[in-house]
């Protein structure tokens, strides 16, 4: 992966700057969640259910306000994230919030480097895949710190979605689905607050569902299911319409917003 490390410098220069603006917008509403809101969405509660007692390990956390809602939970978390303001407002956060999660700061395809143990649960969610080259390295270093048995979810944004282009309340398809050269994008503000001064340069890379199951099986981890749906819990997409059930969809529904998947380590 070394020839890549400009690209993560460059992300990781971003994420940094993200961290700030993001932990200060409504989105994440970090408040709410210092009295005890939860920032956990319906689908992964419901994959997941009681995890009370087991050990879950995050990958791609940013500032770990998932892992702790975990860990608030009653799991013993650790969370790993690229970005080094990330991982310290996470350590401030847990503790204020008097947690007990672990945070370590590395790309994630260098976790095993830095976490030998193994776990019953491995998490990961929204928009995270998109920052990786390679995911069979991804899926490896999953099987590797799953207890056999153990459980991997994710919920992620749907590939379709990274083949638009957004800008200016637009969306324009000009991506492949799978395509392999990398993608740069370079914008005003974020996902969380498009008002913000700060300039997002990200290097990004597409990933088809069929490129997902594959990592995940050859590194022999079994799919249980895969899910799709035409909805998303972030309204990050130009023109979505909430619904009753708080959740974001496209006028048309033509295509899903995002998917989920969950899978064990062979016993």
């Amino acid at each position: 992966m070394d020839k890549f490390n400009d690209y993560f410098k460059v992300n990781k220069a971003t994420w940094n700057e993200k961290v700030k603006v993001h932990s200060e917008s409504d989105m994440y509403d970090l408040e709410a969640f210092k009295q005890g809101k939860s920032s956990l969405m319906a689908y992964e509660l419901e994959a997941l259910g009681d995890v009370h007692g087991k050990s879950l390990l995050h990958l791609q956390c940013h500032f770990g306000q998932d892992t702790l809602s975990w860990s608030r939970m009653g799991a013993k978390c650790v969370g790993v994230d690229l970005s080094d303001e990330g991982i310290k407002l996470a350590q401030k956060l847990n503790e204020e919030l008097q947690l007990d999660a672990d945070f370590f700061c590395c790309n994630v395809l260098d976790t095993s480097k830095h976490i030998k143990d193994r776990f019953d649960i491995v998490f990961t969610s929204y928009g995270v895949i998109g920052w990786l080259p390679d995911l069979k390295p991804w899926g490896q270093l999953i099987a590797d710190r799953l207890k056999k048995g153990g459980v991997f979810f994710m919920a992620e944004f749907h590939p379709i979605v990274w083949m638009f282009e957004y800008s200016n309340g637009t969306s324009i398809m000009k991506y492949g689905y799978m395509q392999e050269e990398v993608i740069y994008e370079e914008s005003e503000g974020t996902y969380a607050n498009t008002n913000s001064k700060m300039t997002s340069k990200e290097y990004g890379w597409n990933h088809g569902l069929g490129e997902v199951v594959n990592a995940l099986t050859e590194a022999g981890l079994q799919i249980e299911n895969l899910k799709e749906y035409d909805e998303s819990p972030y309204d990050i997409f130009p023109n979505l319409v909430k619904t009753e059930s708080g959740m974001y969809v496209s006028k048309d529904k033509l295509y899903p917003l995002i998917f989920t998947l969950k899978a064990t380590k062979k016993a």
